[in-house]
């Protein structure tokens, strides 16, 4: 049988892989002047095998075990990675709507520049801020849980520490 450090080692590597995958499928949509259809599916393959990588092992290896492990670090842990996910539901509700409005205008299928998107709905800019919030604050608390994962991770499978 495969031991709990050789499951928790893999667990860490598949997590920490799943970072550049945010980080290019974020760049996709930055380097983009407009986010055409092809650009949107091209940067959703990235980010959806991000949150799978990091997905998967928390519900198949993390959460089943956390009772088990509740203790100071492991809340502060599941704590920092609920914010995240909450993050990114908020992300969720900011582009559903431009997406739906954007798609309403046409703009995936006939890209135009000279459309200004804050005009197309009078909460377009409320939306785009939820959006970028929750993003950011995905990634940040993404970022903090994983941290505090890896300590938790040396702590208990290393003699680092």
């Amino acid at each position: 049988m495969v031991s709990d450090a050789a499951i928790a080692t893999a667990v860490a590597v598949v997590v920490t892989v799943s970072f550049p995958f945010y980080l290019y499928g974020a760049w996709v949509i930055i380097e983009s002047e407009t986010v055409t259809w092809d650009v949107l599916t091209y940067h959703l393959k990235f980010i959806l095998v991000g949150l799978l990588l990091t997905t998967i092992p928390v519900l198949g290896w993390m959460a089943p075990r956390l009772l088990d492990q509740l203790g100071g670090l492991a809340a502060v842990h599941v704590f920092l990675g609920l914010q995240a996910y909450a993050m990114l539901v908020l992300a969720l509700t900011g582009i559903v709507r431009i997406f739906q409005v954007k798609r309403a205008h046409d703009l995936y299928g006939n890209p135009r520049d000279d459309v200004d998107i804050s005009e197309l709905h009078e909460n377009m800019d409320s939306w785009r801020r939820r959006l970028r919030v929750g993003v950011a604050g995905y990634v940040l608390f993404w970022l903090f849980a994983w941290v505090l994962g890896m300590i938790r991770f040396l702590i208990k499978y290393t003699d680092y520490f």
